[in-house]
């Protein structure tokens, strides 16, 4: 905690980016399951909270990149904690993104689908949220790190193999669907899965830093 001790303004920073982050893909849960049960309303609600939790995330994001340069903040760590945060940013950029993505395209999604697609959000959602507490611990807690993760990989693996499972379902179980519309589902069910990969990714950087904090 050394490294830390004058750094209270650039760790309370962090923390409010974490929870946005945590809140970000709360949303994105919610957003899909409006999507899918057809509430246009709590959609479009869904979609505008994404986007200010977003934009909430950047500007914290270069608050703390300033304290950290100009204030000469734990310069061991900087650029693994920059590289962390940068691994964040794009969780809640993805999450934005891709659910835009239903509201410009439409995607036709077959009401059988719909708990699978919804289980697989939940899995992906969950693996984002296994790394959040990992994330906080790298400042609190460094030597906990280690058996955080081990709950995001697990999420990781399990959305992969519900994706998998759910293409292979729409491409040979469902034989009135149009080659178009197996293509679309395909490309949506890789819009849920990919946050899980992103939170994965995010996970692979805080296992390294957490073994450089320890040698």
């Amino acid at each position: 905690m050394f490294l830390f001790k004058h750094a209270e303004k650039s760790i309370e920073l962090i923390d409010r980016f974490l929870n946005i982050i945590d809140q970000g893909s709360i949303i994105f849960k919610e957003g899909v399951r409006s999507y899918l049960f057809g509430n246009r309303e709590n959609f479009i609600n869904n979609l505008q909270t994404l986007s200010t939790l977003e934009t909430d995330a950047d500007l914290i994001k270069r608050q703390i990149e300033n304290i950290l340069y100009t204030q000469s903040l734990m310069p061991q760590l900087r650029g693994d904690i920059l590289k962390l945060l940068e691994e964040l940013d794009n969780i809640i950029d993805l999450a934005k993104t891709n659910l835009y993505q239903f509201d410009v395209e439409v995607p036709f999604i077959p009401t059988e689908l719909n708990q699978d697609l919804v289980k697989l959000t939940e899995l992906s959602v969950s693996a984002i949220e296994s790394v959040i507490p990992a994330a906080r611990a790298y400042f609190r807690d460094p030597e906990s790190i280690k058996e955080k993760l081990h709950r995001v990989y697990l999420y990781e693996k399990e959305a992969d193999k519900l994706a998998d499972a759910i293409k292979r379902k729409v491409f040979h179980d469902m034989p009135n669907l149009k080659l178009s519309e197996k293509f679309h589902l395909r490309y949506f069910t890789l819009h849920i899965e990919i946050l899980s990969d992103a939170a994965e990714k995010t996970a692979d950087v805080l296992s390294i830093m957490a073994i450089k904090r320890n040698v």
